[in-house]
């Protein structure tokens, strides 16, 4: 089945960034975002203006709401192109309102997203026959410098995608590099999500860096000034861990710089020397981005509730040790006055509360 009409869930970064390139190039794009706030400068303006390559664009999608029924309603494609932490929320909302046949892409699944959206589905009582499939980071490295404003740093390449379960996946694949011919396929979405570039180096960062985000509201370059020996050597132990549970899954232990390096985020040079520190800071497309303005901020609330506690319960039930992600855990959850471990991620919200180590590839391959 073609591909004609979308859904874009999310009107930030991600969310822009998919609603004017898709519109741009022919389909019709249906925008959806909770807030009418965040729409309404789309709507004064009459649509987003893309900046790439120097060059000013201006979209109009179709249709914009803060409604989520008639923007799904029909479409070929739903692009979830929100925060974690808006899954279950989404997941909750078109329950009853999916048609036989629609495809969800979760742009990106973070770690674990598209088990935790499939849980939420069959929590919800949805019968519906679907297709689910994730990536593993954002289709565009963007940034928004005003509103109804986006701006494409980089289109990511070498994108791993993974359907759930993953008997789907070299069928969605297929479809969906229709319009986006940079995915390439996977072979399960803990492969994706134990890939989660983000989870591996944004919580060190945004904790390691935590008095001077608050002494300045972030007036720093986040990766350039920010990611320093010491923090690039905590960004390093988590990935030891990772590809630790990564290892015991069965998967491709593909380390942070060859995943970083893939998704063309840094020079050849700086992946063949191994150095997670010079490949953050030989990173072209981030080199402008400045550090959020406080630790209430998705760097912490998604990348640790939603990227490092999933990664970490997987491993306790591989019987992996995982001291320095336990570490930014806590730290994260003393931060924000937050427990992460119990408001982010769980086994159960995965639908892994009963499943054992010996069970996870079937239930990956077959789904629940």
């Amino acid at each position: 089945m073609s591909i004609r009409k979308i859904a874009v869930l999310g009107a930030g970064n991600g969310g822009c960034a998919a609603a004017a390139d898709l519109t741009l190039r022919g389909y019709q794009v249906r925008v959806f975002s909770r807030s009418d706030a965040t729409l309404l400068p789309i709507i004064k303006r009459g649509g987003i203006t893309l900046i790439e390559n120097g060059e000013e664009k201006f979209a109009a999608p179709y249709f914009h709401s803060s409604h989520i029924i008639p923007v799904i309603d029909g479409v070929d494609l739903i692009v979830v192109a929100a925060p974690a932490v808006a899954h279950e929320y989404l997941a909750q909302s078109m329950a009853a309102h999916l048609i036989d046949g629609q495809r969800i892409l979760l742009n990106p699944g973070h770690t674990g997203g598209s088990l935790h959206f499939a849980n939420t589905l069959r929590k919800c009582g949805a019968t519906t026959k679907i297709k689910l499939a994730e990536t593993v980071t954002l289709t565009y490295i963007c940034r928004m410098p005003q509103p109804a404003c986006v701006e494409i740093y980089r289109r990511t390449t070498h994108l791993r995608c993974a359907a759930f379960p993953g008997r789907d996946t070299a069928g969605m694949v297929n479809e969906i590099q229709e319009i986006y011919p940079n995915l390439v396929a996977t072979d399960n979405v803990l492969e994706t999500g134990f890939s989660n570039i983000n989870a591996i180096m944004h919580p060190a960062g945004i904790l390691g860096n935590a008095g001077w985000i608050e002494k300045t509201g972030g007036d720093f370059l986040y990766y350039r000034q920010g990611i320093t020996p010491a923090i690039a050597a905590w960004i390093e132990a988590v990935d030891r861990e990772r590809l630790e549970i990564a290892t015991r899954l069965g998967l491709e232990p593909l380390r942070f710089v060859d995943i970083f390096h893939q998704a063309g985020l840094t020079s050849e040079e700086a992946r063949a020397s191994g150095s997670i520190f010079r490949a953050i800071n030989e990173s072209e497309p981030n080199f402008t981005i400045k550090a959020p303005a406080a630790l209430d901020h998705r760097y912490i609330h998604e990348d640790v509730g939603y990227g490092l506690v999933p990664m970490a319960a997987i491993g306790r039930l591989l019987e992996v040790h995982t001291p320095v992600m336990d570490s930014l855990i806590t730290l994260a959850s003393v931060a924000n006055g937050i427990d992460y471990r119990t408001e982010g991620l769980t086994l159960n919200k995965l639908g892994l509360a009963k499943a054992r180590a010996d069970d996870l590839m079937s239930i990956l391959q077959d789904g629940f």
